[in-house]
């Protein structure tokens, strides 16, 4: 933020002081002189520039180091709901921060959508009101054993067991094909906000796959919820963008230009935040993904940790020796019910001309609030849901 700082013009010479007035100053000289005076006067000026500061910054963690997590995917979709800034605080205008241990984010960081109808309730209000579905059994505790080794500060890193057994297999979430086309739905960014996690987790059908942030607070605990509910999950990577710098996705992004020992060391602290997922996805990454050497590396180290790689469209072209999806079409870029129903429409369409179909979708009330109703229909209109590690392959 730009100070601007006013000239004033200084004045060279104060009146000349009366008899009186030199006598007066002729005695406060002397007190100063005085060393006990002096020295209490130090001390009491010291504590009264402390408890200014104090005021002023009123931070209490002030000092600790801070990690800074940009919410730039809502600003990137049109039709913005009204308020979203507003309701994440005073940082909302630039990002949240993330200090160790506390996530300082509004428990309700969304703002009614644009397309909100008077009279009928708001997305959010239809995740609140929606009960809880049937999932069936869930799936296995993770850690599964054989599959882990310690990573950076302790932190589960995946490995391959030693019948051969991958994350990517163990993780993912059983599936048997009908013969019916296939559309699946990823919805990521999960993790940053308790309720929409919850209502995601607890009103969406087990096939529908949940993508967690890694700064997410207490992401085992909610991947273990998810997978308690029969969720497979996959664990986001947050990548370079095309306007990177400008636009920032913390610390542990993986940069295009860096030395492959340095994304190595990224991604094992990324991959050591938690367990239980069964391939990493991306956040963002327009420059990272073109990059081929960035690349080779990101696809031998999921190759070395038996994981799979689903991204949002940004790698459709890319290849590699991995278990791999791309999705179709994001289906909330503009932000509305109506929108994210035609793009929905789409996801059908195309899973009937090709057989399968995957989408990618953001934990917004609206996107959760409208794929939890599309998913009703999808038996009746003769298409199967699967799990994003249902259309992945090699």
């Amino acid at each position: 933020m730009a100070v601007t700082f006013s000239r004033k013009p200084a004045y060279a010479a104060a009146a000349p002081a009366s008899g009186g007035s030199g006598e007066l100053r002729a005695k406060l000289m002397a007190a100063v002189a005085n060393p006990y005076i002096g020295a209490s006067g130090a001390a009491c000026l010291f504590l009264l520039s402390l408890a200014t500061l104090v005021l002023i910054t009123s931070d209490p963690h002030a000092g600790s180091p801070v990690i800074r997590l940009p919410l730039t995917k809502i600003g990137a979709t049109k039709n913005i709901p009204e308020g979203w800034r507003e309701a994440l605080g005073a940082e909302s205008a630039r990002e949240a921060s993330l200090v160790p241990g506390q996530l300082e984010l509004a428990s309700h960081p969304f703002g009614p959508p644009t397309t909100e109808i008077a009279g009928e309730p708001s997305p959010m209000e239809g995740l609140q009101n929606a009960a809880p579905i049937q999932q069936g059994p869930g799936l296995a505790q993770a850690p599964i054993a054989g599959l882990t080794a310690p990573g950076p500060g302790g932190g589960p890193l995946p490995i391959i067991g030693a019948d051969g057994r991958t994350a990517a297999e163990a993780y993912a979430r059983p599936f048997t094909p009908n013969g019916r086309p296939k559309v699946s739905v990823v919805i990521g960014g999960l993790g940053l906000n308790a309720q929409t996690t919850r209502a995601a987790i607890e009103t969406l059908p087990g096939e529908i796959t949940l993508s967690f942030a890694p700064y997410a607070d207490g992401l085992q605990g909610w991947i273990d919820l998810a997978r308690a509910h029969g969720h497979e999950v996959l664990l986001e990577t947050p990548m370079e963008p095309a306007d990177y710098p400008a636009n920032d996705p913390g610390p542990y992004t993986l940069i295009a230009a860096n030395r492959p020992e340095d994304t190595v060391r990224k991604l094992e602290w990324l991959m050591s935040r938690a367990t239980g997922y069964f391939g990493l996805s991306n956040y963002l990454g327009a420059r990272f993904v073109e990059n081929d050497q960035a690349m080779n590396t990101f696809n031998a180290v999921l190759k070395a940790r038996g994981l799979a790689f689903v991204d949002d469209g940004l790698a459709a072209r890319r290849g590699g020796p991995i278990a791999r999806a791309s999705a179709d079409r994001v289906i909330d870029d503009e932000l509305s019910a109506t929108a994210i129903d035609a793009q929905l429409r789409a996801l059908e369409n195309g899973a009937a001309g090709r057989g399968q179909s995957l989408g990618s979708g953001f934990a917004y009330p609206v996107t959760i609030n409208q794929v939890r109703i599309w998913t009703a229909g999808l038996q009746a209109r003769g298409l199967q849901l699967a799990p994003a590690s249902a259309l992945a392959h090699r």
